[in-house]
């Protein structure tokens, strides 16, 4: 009987905290900020307890949903409400500008010199002579403006202007022909198995992955 229950205690557990989680957003898996860190954390450690608990279940599950609440309330007061945002989220720290490290700034962000040359690595740049500015965000990651003479070069700089950019969508997958998306492109399978053997290929099963653009340029890669 006691399996039984904690079965069902571990499903409503895992149901409501898939529940919480679509209402409070993508933001809990993504960078987050000190209260969505927390309130992760204990929205976790509360579906837990509520997956073991088996005389009053109830409990932990009102308290993951007051949690859940306050969240998307302290989300809506952010958004509109600056001071509240700068108190809750922090604000944005100068770590380095124009050849200068500002040490005063890295003690407040609570950061070292290792770990700030990490950081540099991690976003490409393991000269600091190419840094203009570096600023650590109030989510912990390190965003870098480099120098005007060591940004990478683009079309505007070569007077160039290329053609517009197009999404790529899939229209086969694991050798199966995805029909919808197809039509969404404003083609068909007549198209697509006409591109197939133009391309070498004699049926959709030889192929991993299809993608076509708004262009109809259609890229194969077939199945090893």
């Amino acid at each position: 009987m006691d399996l039984i229950k904690v079965i069902l205690t571990s499903l409503l557990s895992a149901v409501a905290l898939f529940v919480i989680a679509k209402i409070m957003g993508h933001k809990q898996m993504s960078q987050l900020d000190l209260f969505d860190y927390v309130t992760g954390i204990t929205i976790g450690s509360i579906a837990a307890e509520l997956a073991t608990e088996l005389e009053e279940p109830w409990k932990p599950l009102i308290a993951m949903v007051v949690y859940a609440i306050i969240t998307v309330i302290l989300t809506l007061m952010t958004s509109k409400f600056p001071k509240i945002r700068k108190f809750v989220n922090g604000t944005p720290t100068i770590i380095m500008n124009s050849g200068k490290i500002y040490r005063k700034n890295m003690k407040k962000a609570k950061m070292d010199l290792s770990e700030f040359m990490v950081l540099c690595r991690q976003e490409g740049y393991f000269n600091l002579n190419d840094i203009q500015t570096a600023i650590f965000e109030y989510n912990g990651r390190l965003t870098v403006l480099p120098k005007a003479t060591k940004r990478p070069i683009n079309p505007t700089d070569m007077n160039l202007v290329p053609p517009p950019e197009t999404i790529n969508t899939e229209v086969i997958m694991d050798g199966k022909i995805l029909s919808e998306n197809l039509k969404r492109l404003g083609l068909d399978e007549v198209w697509l198995k006409e591109e197939l053997k133009c391309q070498g290929y004699k049926n959709a099963k030889e192929i991993f992955l299809g993608i076509c653009d708004d262009n109809r340029n259609l890229s194969l890669f077939e199945i090893i």
